[in-house]
């Protein structure tokens, strides 16, 4: 019985099933269908927004599809677990449609993507200005519409984003700082446009999108293996999570079933991956505060740990390890024997470690009650993953709706509720300790068994398939991933979207530096550490 059957008026009165793909036929939702799924009228799009927000739902991601004359636009939401998928379709000739934004601030930057990738507007949204497109594309150019050429139509070079009109806050006393969008460390390109009055932060205003690789416009045409391997690049620190969940949605599409052990090889590559980043970023975090004898420590222990990745599985981040019906490689007995053993090492240096980090005076007055994420503000702007778990919002996809291999044990979550860096630092460390827990789990119920299930071969081969469309929802080590996959007849992709949590993580830590001094964004942005390719679709 789904939880949205209780909707009150509208959306209770209306037939909701579990679907095998998104608009097919009926089963059950551990066999194939993850999501209930609900067609509306256009003009239904705003009211269905507004009582799902009254009744709690959590807002989860919208995409659109061009379909012929006309584009079909879905929308997620979550609650207690269960999806509810909505749909409506717009005439190309008009593309117009209610904006979820004013009941959901979480949906913004996603219907501004919308709009800039497939041309749909967005009635009653609050900002009406680009965000994916830049200046790559002329007004009229939208390049996830069918008509589209990959390679785009201008030769020329693109122009800087110089004119983008960013917000400003205005009195005698407030300046203006911008930071980016090229920085001094190794990382990928943002803008930051801070206004500030002194060295306190009044407002501060991103402007993403400068590495858009164009996957949702790569993945059309291409098999199964093919969307695999592009989804293990949306983000590389999350390979593992956005494969898996890729390669969950094509599954799920076309009936294909992944052996048990494949199942928690992909659970074990998860955990390993979770805590990798995990390691990483507190290090990071004690680092950007002057504190480099940990960074120093939780680096060598990210490295070990990669290192021991490439030699049981062929790779240091992972990378297409997960692949359609189950993975890539296997692990020997021996593979696992000593990665047990480094899951006791790894649980010893936590424990020399942490009191460190827990009771060294100068990093509590530097991390403790900075860049603090109300709930409420988390819960309004979608927050997952540890940014959200810091702040209140107990959701973890592997428990609360559960996959395999994750069905089979007790998944622990954490959750905190002061929302500031040390909490988030808190939920990092809590996690590592979890995962090693798991992983200890995962590898002691392996059972022997083939590692992959044979792929259905184009039309006109031997078991041929049909149009069919799949979701995929993983518990990535940022939080929820949510993809969706749609097949031609020939069993070639037709529509890809992958929505990271960093989509949320982003406006979160908008939301959480106001208030702060200049010199605690580094900090901040660390213990966010936001995606900046998984947003740049």
């Amino acid at each position: 019985m789904s939880r949205f059957q209780w909707l009150p008026d509208y959306l209770a009165g209306l037939a909701l099933e579990h679907v095998v793909v998104l608009d097919g036929a009926s089963a059950q939702p551990s066999e194939r269908g993850p999501a209930w799924h609900l067609r509306l009228e256009v003009e239904d799009w705003s009211t269905a927004a507004r009582v799902a927000a009254t009744t709690g739902c959590r807002w989860a991601g919208v995409w659109g599809d061009h379909l012929g004359d006309a584009i079909e636009v879905r929308a997620c939401l979550e609650l207690h677990g269960d999806y509810l998928v909505l749909a409506t379709r717009v005439p190309l000739a008009q593309p117009v449609l209610a904006s979820h934004t004013p009941y959901y601030p979480a949906a913004e930057r996603l219907e501004r993507h919308l709009q800039d990738m497939l041309g749909v507007a967005f009635l009653d949204h609050p900002d009406g200005r680009r965000w994916t497109r830049h200046q790559a594309w002329r007004e009229q150019d939208y390049p996830l519409r069918t008509d589209f050429p990959v390679h785009g139509r201008i030769s020329r070079r693109t122009p800087a984003d110089a004119d983008y009109p960013f917000t400003r806050v205005l009195g005698p006393a407030v300046h203006e700082i911008p930071v980016g969008p090229v920085h001094a460390g190794i990382i990928e390109p943002g803008h930051f446009r801070f206004q500030a009055v002194g060295e306190e932060v009044l407002r501060l205003e991103e402007r993403l999108g400068y590495v858009h690789k164009g996957i949702e416009k790569l993945a059309v045409g291409r098999d199964a293996e093919g969307l695999a391997r592009l989804a293990g690049r949306i983000s590389g620190d999350a390979t593992v999570a956005h494969t898996w969940a890729a390669c969950m949605a094509m599954e799920r599409a076309l009936g294909v079933g992944v052996p048990a052990r494949a199942l928690t090889l992909r659970g074990v590559f998860a955990e390993r991956e979770r805590i990798a980043n995990h390691l990483g970023d507190i290090g990071a975090i004690c680092n950007d505060v002057g504190f480099g004898f940990l960074q120093s420590q939780f680096s060598r222990l990210r490295e070990t740990w990669q290192r021991s990745q490439h030699a049981a599985f062929g790779h240091r981040l992972l990378m297409d390890c997960v692949v359609p019906g189950g993975v890539a490689c296997d692990v020997s007995d021996d593979a696992l024997h000593l990665l047990a053993s480094q899951h006791d090492q790894l649980d010893r240096e936590m424990d020399d470690l942490m009191p460190i980090v827990d009771d060294y005076p100068s990093l509590e007055d530097r991390l403790c009650g900075t860049g603090v994420l109300r709930e409420d503000d988390a819960r309004t702007l979608g927050a997952l993953g540890y940014v959200g778990k810091a702040s209140g919002i107990d959701y973890d996809v592997r428990r609360d709706h559960s996959y395999a291999p994750y069905d089979r044990f007790s998944v622990p979550s954490p959750c905190l509720r002061d929302g500031d860096v040390a909490a988030r630092l808190d939920i990092r460390a809590a996690e590592i300790r979890d995962s090693l827990h798991l992983l200890r789990q995962l590898c002691d119920s392996l059972t022997a068994g083939p590692v992959r299930s044979t792929w259905p071969t184009p039309m006109g081969g031997s078991n041929d398939v049909t149009e069919s469309e799949g979701l995929g929802i993983v518990e990535s080590w940022r939080g929820e991933v949510l993809t969706f996959v749609r097949f031609d007849a020939n069993g070639l992709v037709a529509r890809f979207f992958p929505r990271d949590p960093s989509w949320f993580a982003w406006p979160a830590l908008e939301r959480l530096i106001a208030g702060n001094i200049v010199p605690d964004f580094p900090v901040c942005n660390k213990s966010v550490n936001a995606s900046y390719s998984g947003h740049d679709l």
